[in-house]
């Protein structure tokens, strides 16, 4: 049976992705953790790398199975190892216990659940695919927003054990409501009076393309090595904002608060270019973010010490970052299909992931050896020039695709 609003998928899909994304607001936590047992920060921060990397990588086998065995499984596994994870989190009593916890088994739980929404989306509403694709994962940005300083003040209050044992409840409730929710639509689904021929971004039909097919085309492999570079230089500030921040002069205030800056700044770029790329195209948005990135950057670190461009600028970045994990999705179920698009994007989030251990490495390996940022951010500056290049060789393969297919079907006739 199929829900007869479409927008009740996208409610389950952006509730389920508040929840995961309370993993990017894990700085909470750390410092309590390394007041109980002694950590460092270059210790304690690793939960959040291993985190993102298991995202990475359990999307492309959750994507596989949501593929063939439709979302609600997907779902509903995230949801439990999600909420599984962070109960035994609050039972913490050594830094490797931490790391499988809070980093593998939640990370897992969220790589499960995040392919969900996104897919769904993409199917539900092709005429509306960046739009629907950023309010989703625009979910994902805004949970560290809305739990990150939730989980200060609970900690504040209750301690940091009480805290995740009272999130594991609360995000298990919200991932079983949202499990409920999502399916995807009826085979053939098409909205009532769209006319695909009318959509700028949508690609032309050339049918669902199996990931065997799609990793054989230039345009994968571009997209790759773009999406990696133009994330890698979000990644460096997000595992380096609030000891860059202090590094800059600025309080404890002030740091925690760039935190919920660059939560609105992620989710703003993931809705805001979604529905930008409905219009003016996806690649055409994705480079328009990469030319704001390569000089907002360096302007960060130039400006850090002003606390008003510090906040207007970390914004910015983190708007760009957002963009990139918004706009890349839609693209990829633009290019080659939604039929195989939970497994076919996870292969391109795979990116995303090398980007997840690229960035903090750079930030931090920069700042041990020069003793500042000045040239992370000069990096990541040239970085983001490298996507931008790379990326103006990326075209839409369908057409390519196409005539592939009937040369076949010529030849085999």
């Amino acid at each position: 049976m199929h829900p007869t609003n479409r927008w009740l998928p996208v409610v389950g899909g952006v509730m389920m992705n508040m929840a995961f994304g309370t993993l990017y607001a894990m700085s909470a936590f750390m410092l309590p953790l390394e007041k109980d047992f002694g950590w460092t920060r270059a210790q304690t921060s690793w939960v959040t790398t291993i985190g993102l990397v298991m995202i990475a990588t359990w999307y492309v086998i959750a994507g596989r199975i949501h593929d063939v065995r439709g979302p609600r499984l997907v779902a509903a596994i995230g949801g439990v190892l999600f909420s599984l994870g962070l109960l035994l989190a609050s039972f913490t009593q050594s830094l490797l216990m931490f790391y499988l916890t809070a980093g593998v088994i939640a990370g897992t739980g969220s790589g499960f659940g995040y392919v969900v929404p996104t897919s769904v989306g993409s199917k539900w509403f092709p005429d509306k695919r960046g739009l629907i694709v950023g309010l989703m994962v625009g979910g994902f940005g805004a949970g560290s927003g809305v739990f990150g300083p939730l989980a200060s003040a609970l900690i504040a209050r209750v301690g940091w054990r009480a805290t995740f044992q009272i999130y594991s409840l609360l995000f298990f409730a919200m991932t079983m409501i949202a499990t409920w929710l999502v399916q995807n639509p009826p085979t053939g689904y098409r909205p009532a009076g769209w006319d695909p021929s009318q959509v700028r971004a949508a690609a032309p039909s050339g049918g669902d393309v199996p990931a065997s097919r799609m990793v054989r085309t230039q345009t994968f492999w571009v997209l790759w090595i773009a999406y990696c570079l133009g994330t890698t230089a979000g990644t460096m500030v997000i595992s380096q904002l609030v000891p860059f921040a202090r590094n800059a002069g600025h309080s404890a205030a002030v740091a925690a608060f760039a935190l919920t800056v660059g939560a609105i700044g992620s989710a703003s770029g993931r809705v805001l270019s979604g529905w930008m790329s409905d219009h003016a195209g996806r690649l055409n948005t994705i480079r328009v973010m990469l030319i704001v990135q390569m000089a907002a950057m360096p302007a960060l670190f130039l400006l850090r010490e002003n606390v008003t461009l510090f906040y207007v600028l970390l914004a910015i970045v983190y708007y760009c970052y957002g963009t990139q994990l918004s706009v890349y999705a839609s693209t990829s179920a633009d290019f080659y299909g939604t039929k195989n698009v939970g497994f076919n994007y996870g292969l391109l989030l795979l990116a995303w992931g090398v980007a997840s251990i690229l960035g903090p490495f750079l930030g931090g390996r920069v700042f041990v050896v020069t003793g500042e940022y000045r040239w992370a951010f000069y990096t990541a500056a040239a970085v983001s020039v490298a996507a931008l290049g790379v990326l103006f060789a990326a075209k839409n393969p369908q057409p390519q695709l196409q005539r592939a297919t009937v040369s076949a079907a010529r030849a085999s006739g």
